[in-house]
């Protein structure tokens, strides 16, 4: 009946624990939508051969989507700092709002009329109290004894009801008391909404006005509540989560099917590497040799490293990270940002020699117009051959800038086409120095993950010390996200890898004889 409606405080906090949040200050809101799009189902050449999942009620489908919901919630509360539930905004021309924006102003119209009638009905307005009334004691603590009494008898429906009947009904009363209650109920944030809402003279506008002011209390409560939990969730959630997920493949039993494709390419990338190392005579029987050496931590390591190079549009994310997708594609696009910057100083400190390596500020002001030059480099309209051909010769200004400014001769235009021409080289998916970089940052993650237990980060490779600082704080981040889904999910990594690395010792034992 009321668009404008809005929830009572323990309507919010129900629909935290239901999944029900208007809108996530995270890319994660629609977890569900991307489990459907991810599910095997829709990606059936990728997905191993299974058996059909059994068919489920829509009561069982709306329950297990409400449980992977709150998993998501809890999981988001815990890993972002930063998590808060705001108000949905609906895109400016959208169809969605629209509509709501005709029924609001119907509604509003509808009050209006009733109130300029002669005599006017309060039917509607009545109602309004109620609810308002309603969300007034939802923002009460249980030992707000006083208030609630308050509350209770100044917004007496059936005493209102009779003054309206009556004649006797002073509205701008009561509004004037409920405007009151709420500045003393809000927050201190909220004290320059109260103090508009007084100015407001029509008594219509000045009920909009109200409620829009209670939804933002609500938030502000709902904000409080994650706040609160978040302590107690933060030592409880890795079984909360656990727990949901498994009642999660209890109805969907072919949920970790891209898990095992994903942990299975890792054995077989760490096989063929160890195969690769191995001495020429050992080759006729290098692959069962490399999977003889395999354990489950180095196979749970080189999945997570795989993630960061993932090709998020043609391919689906493994289910148990599937709530940390944005993230991990997060870290992978800082990461190639980086491989960029760290090529582009390799090149221009070998072009310039020793004189500019420990020239102080001389790196930062690369990084500085490197990272300006590529913002953007994953949108499809970027053009990554122009950035490097401007980088090349901003590079080569401050290049030459610093030079004179230290002393030394200044590039002749020989030495600038050079240089240029090798930073816009880096362009090339095979570029030499650029394989090389990316190839010390992946040991160096690689290195940070094994060592992840103990307190100090594994050296740096050579080449890297410029970007240094940088590499060390994504590989915080990254390591910290990694051991979470470890510490979650490794009962299930246990059982798909036990199967995996059983099949690689059964082939080897049987290689012998097949020779």
């Amino acid at each position: 009946q009321n668009p404008d409606k809005p929830h009572s405080s323990e309507e919010k906090l129900s629909g935290l624990e239901d999944g029900q949040e208007e809108s996530l200050d995270n890319p994660d809101q629609s977890i569900r939508k991307r489990i459907r799009q991810s599910a095997p189902g829709s990606h059936r050449d990728d997905a191993p051969k299974s058996s059909p999942p059994r068919p489920v009620s829509i009561e069982e489908l709306m329950e297990t989507a409400k449980g992977v919901t709150n998993m998501a919630l809890a999981h988001e509360i815990v890993v972002n700092g930063d998590f808060q539930i705001k108000p949905a905004e609906l895109p400016e021309h959208s169809l969605e709002k629209k509509v709501r924006d005709i029924v609001h102003k119907a509604f509003w119209d509808c009050l209006e009329a009733q109130l300029k009638e002669d005599p006017p009905t309060y039917d509607h307005a009545i109602k309004l109290l109620g609810e308002i009334k309603e969300n007034l004691l939802s923002f009460l603590l249980p030992g707000h004894t006083r208030l609630r009494s308050q509350i209770t008898e100044v917004l007496d429906l059936d005493l209102i009801k009779q003054e309206a009947e009556n004649g006797a009904l002073d509205i701008s009363k009561l509004v004037e008391f409920v405007i009151g209650m709420m500045g003393s109920l809000c927050a201190p944030a909220r004290d320059e909404e109260i103090k508009k809402l007084k100015d407001i003279n029509e008594i219509v506008p000045l009920f909009r006005a109200i409620f829009s002011v209670l939804d933002l209390m609500k938030m502000d409560m709902a904000n409080f509540a994650v706040s609160s939990i978040r302590p107690k969730l933060m030592q409880q959630s890795a079984e909360y989560e656990r727990k949901k997920f498994q009642e999660f493949l209890e109805k969907q039993p072919n949920s970790l099917d891209l898990v095992t494709r994903w942990l299975q390419e890792a054995a077989d990338d760490l096989a063929k590497l160890k195969c690769n190392m191995l001495p020429p005579h050992c080759s006729g029987d290098g692959a069962t040799g490399g999977a003889s050496a395999l354990c489950s931590t180095a196979v749970q390591n080189q999945a997570y490293l795989k993630l960061l190079k993932w090709d998020h549009v043609n391919r689906p994310f493994p289910e148990v990270v599937l709530m940390d997708q944005t993230r991990f594609q997060e870290i992978q696009l800082e990461l190639e940002q980086l491989l960029l910057t760290g090529t582009v100083l390799l090149v221009t400190f070998s072009a310039a020699g020793s004189a500019l390596i420990d020239m102080p500020g001389f790196a930062e002001k690369i990084k500085t117009i490197v990272k300006v030059l590529l913002t953007g480099m994953h949108l499809p309209s970027f053009n990554l051959q122009e950035s490097l051909a401007t980088i090349g010769e901003k590079v080569c200004a401050e290049v030459n800038s610093c030079l004179s400014q230290h002393g030394f001769t200044p590039f002749s235009a020989e030495r600038e086409t050079g240089l240029k021409g090798q930073i816009q080289a880096v362009a090339n998916p095979d570029n030499t120095i650029c394989k090389l970089i990316d190839c010390r940052i992946e040991k160096f993650l690689e290195n940070y993950l094994a060592s992840s237990h103990q307190k100090s980060l594994p050296a740096i490779p050579g080449g890297l010390g410029p970007i240094q600082r940088e590499l060390e704080e994504i590989a915080v981040k990254y390591v910290r996200l990694v051991n979470y889904n470890k510490m979650v999910f490794s009962p299930y990594y246990d059982a798909v890898l036990s199967k995996i690395l059983a099949k690689e010792e059964s082939q080897l034992v049987g290689k012998p004889e097949e020779l």
